[in-house]
C-alpha cells in the first residue's frame, strides 16, 4: 500500500501495545490498514483505532469497516471507535455512527522540513533561533536519552503543569514503555545540571512527531520550550525527516481559556500549516449497551 500510515496505525505501535500488555489487532487489506486496540468496560468490550482506519476512498473504507465488524463480533465488542486522519472519511460513515469526545487531536500543526537548511530556518521564529544560538553561552545544555528511567524528568515537569492547567498526564509506566521503543527519543534541556525543559519525540516514516513536552518556571524564563523545539526540528532535518508534526492545536474557534490556547499560539509562530483530521467517532453495534455506556461515561466525567 502507498497510503500514508500514521505511527499510531503501524507495526511499531502494535509493538508498543504488546509491551503495554494490551490486546491489539493489526490488519492489512489490499486497500486499507488498521490497528484496533481491544478496550474493556463494565458493559463489555469495544475496539479503538487511534487515527485509523487508514483508507483511500469510500470503497476501501467500506472494506475496512466490514473487516472491523467481523473482528468486533469475534471479540464481543459493542462499538468501534474510529479516528480517520482523512477528514473526508466522514462522508462514508454509516448511519449508526455517533460523534464522541476527541481523544487524539482533531487539528494539528505541521512544518515542512524539505528544502535547504536556509529555507527551513526562514520558517523558524527568528527570536527563538537567536535564543537557541545563545543557549550554550547562557549555561544551557541539550542532551538526548533513550533510557526509560530518564522519563522521570519529563513526568515531574508534566505533573506540575497538569496541576496548573488541569491537563491529564500519562502514567509513569506508560511513558517508560513509550521511551523503551526504538522510535522514541527524550530531549532534556539543562541549566547548571537541572532539567528545566523536556520533550519526547517519535520518529516514524518521514515524520517526527513532537508528542509531549513540559518546562518549569526557570524554563519559561529562559525560553526553554522554544530552544528545545528548535533543536528537535533541526535534528529532524539532519536525520532526513520531511515533516515535523507538532501534535495537536486548539480549534480556530476555541475560547481564550482553552487549555491548548497557549500551546497553539506558540506552535503557529512556526511557518507551518494546519492539518484537520475527521475526529473521534463511535460506530454503534449494540444500541442498548452503548446508551448505558454513554450514561456511565458522562457520570464518570462529572465525578472527575
Amino acid at each position: 500500500m502507498k497510503m500514508n500510515i500514521p505511527i499510531t496505525q503501524s507495526e511499531d505501535w502494535k509493538k508498543l501495545q504488546d509491551d503495554l500488555r494490551e490486546t491489539s489487532f493489526l490488519v492489512q487489506g489490499s486497500d486499507y490498514q488498521y490497528l484496533a486496540i481491544l478496550k474493556a468496560t463494565p458493559l463489555g468490550n469495544y475496539l479503538y483505532l487511534p487515527y485509523g482506519p487508514v483508507t483511500e476512498n469510500k470503497k476501501s473504507f467500506e472494506n475496512a469497516l466490514k473487516s472491523l465488524k467481523n473482528l468486533a463480533k469475534k471479540e464481543k465488542a459493542f462499538f468501534i471507535r474510529i479516528e480517520p486522519t482523512d477528514e473526508s472519511a466522514k462522508n462514508y460513515f454509516p448511519n449508526n455512527t455517533k460523534k464522541s469526545k476527541d481523544l487524539n487531536p482533531k487539528e494539528t500543526w505541521v512544518l515542512d522540513l524539505k528544502g535547504t537548511d536556509d529555507e527551513l530556518k526562514d520558517k523558524l521564529p527568528s527570536r527563538l533561533l537567536r535564543y537557541y544560538r545563545n543557549a550554550e553561552k547562557n549555561g544551557l545544555k541539550i542532551e538526548t536519552s533513550k533510557n526509560p528511567e530518564d522519563i522521570e524528568y519529563l513526568l515531574d515537569l508534566q505533573k506540575a503543569l497538569a496541576d496548573k492547567k488541569g491537563i491529564n498526564t500519562f502514567s509513569e509506566n506508560y511513558l517508560k514503555t513509550e521511551l523503551s521503543q526504538p522510535f522514541a527519543t527524550l530531549y532534556l534541556l539543562k541549566h547548571e545540571g537541572e532539567v528545566i525543559a523536556s520533550g519526547l519525540v517519535f520518529d516514524y516514516g518521514k515524520t517526527r512527531y513532537n508528542l509531549q513536552g513540559a518546562q518549569n518556571d526557570l524554563g519559561r524564563k529562559l525560553h526553554g520550550t522554544g530552544i528545545l523545539t528548535i533543536k528537535l526540528i533541526l535534528d529532524a532535518k539532519e536525520l532526513g525527516y520531511e515533516l515535523f508534526d507538532f501534535w495537536g492545536i486548539a480549534p480556530d474557534d476555541a475560547p481564550d481559556n482553552h487549555p491548548w490556547k497557549g500551546f497553539t499560539n506558540f506552535k503557529k509562530t512556526f511557518a507551518g500549516y494546519e492539518v484537520k483530521h475527521a475526529g473521534t467517532y463511535d460506530i454503534i453495534l449494540n444500541p442498548i449497551r452503548y446508551k448505558l455506556y454513554s450514561i456511565f461515561r458522562k457520570i464518570n466525567r462529572l465525578i472527575h
